[in-house]
């Protein structure tokens, strides 16, 4: 599967996995996308008799923490999956439209080539909802 993210990433739009393989795929995937901060993620109870859980792929990154370094996208984009979860599309597409609107504007933290802080950038993914 890692050969496929590589070498065919565009026939990949959801893949299924155990938890340490797909804790893999997913830093692979992310990376291969351009940072860890852009990736969300969603581990989910299909049938809902437990809790699902959505977080940023990238972690904790205690080695920039409090600098306003972190990439919020991953984060916001989490937020994003866990309202499609809920049943609340729309609110859901909003919250994607306004993190495309923030990036489309060249607003973007240091991982991904840009000057912007953590807080910088969750503003203006509040101004665009």
């Amino acid at each position: 599967m890692s050969a496929k993210f590589v070498l065919h990433p565009e026939d990949l739009s959801v893949v299924v996995a155990s938890n340490l393989n797909a804790d893999i795929l997913s830093d692979l995937g992310s990376a291969l996308a351009g940072s860890l901060g852009l990736a969300a993620s969603a581990n989910l109870n299909p049938d809902r008799r437990f809790p699902s859980m959505f977080e940023p792929v990238h972690g904790s990154a205690p080695d920039i923490a409090g600098r306003g370094l972190a990439n919020p996208i991953g984060a916001i984009g989490s937020a994003a999956l866990m309202l499609d979860h809920f049943g609340l599309a729309d609110e859901a597409t909003r919250v994607r439209e306004a993190i495309e609107a923030t990036t489309a504007s060249g607003l973007l933290t240091p991982d991904v080539g840009g000057t912007a802080t953590t807080d910088q950038i969750v503003e203006a993914v509040l101004a665009n909802l």
